[in-house]
């Protein structure tokens, strides 16, 4: 069962998987930070000042100021601001994944379909035909 599992953690998919979700946790904090401290707080200024995670239903019928206040109080509250934020931190994510993912296609393709050079045997027999063609001897020392 050791040997299975040596055998199961050392494929290649396993190890890309670890750090795909490594890099993902990584790339989630900096979209985070993106959606917090770079874009909420000019749409919330365009807005008036309205900070969207404070936007909240109270369910409980008493009156708070904040989203804080109302989570301290213990009152049972529908965050909708909050999920307007989480909505738009994957709208970017996803647009970030998508150019990432499109960039290393492009970059694939590009590779594919570079013409590659003729393998030395080739050129060889190339060599050889043209001197036999012209009865000189061949250039084999290259």
């Amino acid at each position: 069962m050791l040997q299975e599992f040596k055998t199961f953690i050392s494929r290649g998919n396993v190890v890309d998987l670890a750090v795909g979700i490594i890099i993902g946790a990584a790339f989630t904090g900096i979209v985070n930070s993106l959606v917090k401290d770079m874009l909420m707080p000019p749409i919330g200024w365009i807005m008036g000042g309205i900070d969207f995670s404070n936007y909240f239903i109270n369910l409980s019928g008493g009156r708070y100021d904040s989203l804080a206040a109302a989570e301290a109080a213990g009152a049972a509250t529908i965050n909708y601001g909050r999920f307007l934020n989480n909505v738009i931190n994957f709208a970017i994510v996803s647009a970030a994944l998508f150019v990432i993912v499109r960039q290393v296609n492009r970059l694939h393709f590009l590779q594919s379909t570079k013409p590659k050079p003729p393998p030395r045997q080739e050129v060889l027999l190339e060599e050889i035909r043209d001197a036999l063609r012209e009865r000189r001897p061949p250039n084999l020392a290259e």
